[in-house]
Order: structure tokens, then sequence, then C-alpha cells
């Protein structure tokens, strides 16, 4: 039991350490933005060190390897569309700029660093250029937040359904009740009657 509890505290660490918290980036659509990755670790080597920067866990975004400046592996629809900054390797910064944003950008994005035990990660979502709209999506988040997250809502509606199966199983025993109540009336006076006949035809 001991060793269970101690290798998932392990794994816990690890996974806190290797998946850092994501960053969230808002954009309009037509318009550039900077996705960033940054890590803690000093790097005296930049030819060792390859930036892998991933779509959604798959699509291939940018590349970033000091020893070639090729995108031949490069997505069609990221083509002419991202940079890198040469100038910030050192420092770590292997942050990448996405140009001309379309609605298919929206999603989840990766930077895996060799030799790194970080992997930074950015999720993008993408709006649409006027305010006016911008606000109104904004309101729309904020409403379907409140709707999933709200305890006190939940609760309200899960008591809600409660009371309505109490009362429909109350009305079910009365409604049984009541007939029985019928029934056994109706049997009682044909009995009266029957009675009533027999000293009659006395």
């Amino acid at each position: 039991m001991n060793i269970s509890c101690g290798f998932i505290c392990v794994f816990a660490v690890l996974i806190n350490k290797v998946f850092l918290q994501d960053t969230v980036v808002e954009a309009v659509i037509g318009g550039s933005v900077v996705l960033p990755c940054s890590s803690t670790e000093q790097y005296h080597n930049l030819q060792d060190i390859h930036v892998f920067w991933r779509h959604n866990s798959s699509k291939i975004v940018h590349d970033i390897i000091p020893s070639s400046h090729s995108q031949e592996k490069q997505d069609s629809e990221y083509r002419n569309r991202t940079e890198s900054f040469p100038e910030e390797y050192e420092r770590g910064n292997f942050s990448i700029k996405l140009h001309n944003l379309i609605y298919a950008d929206t999603g989840d994005y990766s930077c895996l660093i060799s030799h790194s035990s970080e992997q930074p990660a950015v999720q993008l979502i993408i709006k649409e250029s006027t305010a006016e709209t911008g606000q109104e999506d904004q309101r729309i988040t904020k409403s379907s937040s409140v709707w999933i997250s709200s305890p006190l809502l939940w609760s309200g509606i899960v008591l809600g359904i409660v009371i309505v199966i109490v009362i429909g199983l109350i009305l079910v025993y009365l409604r049984k009740k009541s007939s029985s109540n019928l029934s056994a009336g109706g049997h009682s006076m044909r009995s009266d009657a029957h009675e009533v006949e027999n000293i009659m035809n006395q």
C-alpha cells in the first residue's frame, strides 16, 4: 500500500513538472499572435536543441532546429504563416508567431523541447475582429461557464427533480387509495340493495 502511495506521489510530481499550466491567448481572425514558449533551463549548445510546435497534438506547426532552417515537414496549412525568434533561443525563448489567423487555428498548442522536462502549452482562442462581437462572445463564454460550474445551480436542479418524483409518487398512491375506496363503496351499496330486495320479497 505504501509503495503504491509513493508511486502515485512521484507520478503526480513528475506530471506537474512536465505539463505546465496552459497559457490562454486570444486573437482576432485575420491577425497575428505570438504563442509563448519559455524554458527556465539554460542552453549552452543550441545545436543539440530541437523544439517541436504541435497543434492539437498532431499537426506540425513549426520546428525549431538550429542546424536546419527547413520546414519541410510543416503541415501545408501553416506554410508561410509562422516565424520564430532565433536571437531569443539562448535565453530559452522558443516562442513563435502565427500570421493570417483563421478559425481552424483555434485549439491547444504544445511546445516540445528536447532534453527538457518542460512542456509549455498554449490554448489559442480566435475571435471576430469587431469589438461588439467580441463582447458578445465573452458574455456567452461567461454564461456557459456559470451554467457548468455553479454548484448552487446543480443543487437546485437535483432538488427540483427529487421534489417532482416525490409529488408524483404521492399522487399515484392517493389515486390508488381513492380507486380502492370507490370499489369498496360500490360493493357495499350492492350488498345493501340486495338485502332490501330480500326483505321486500318476504
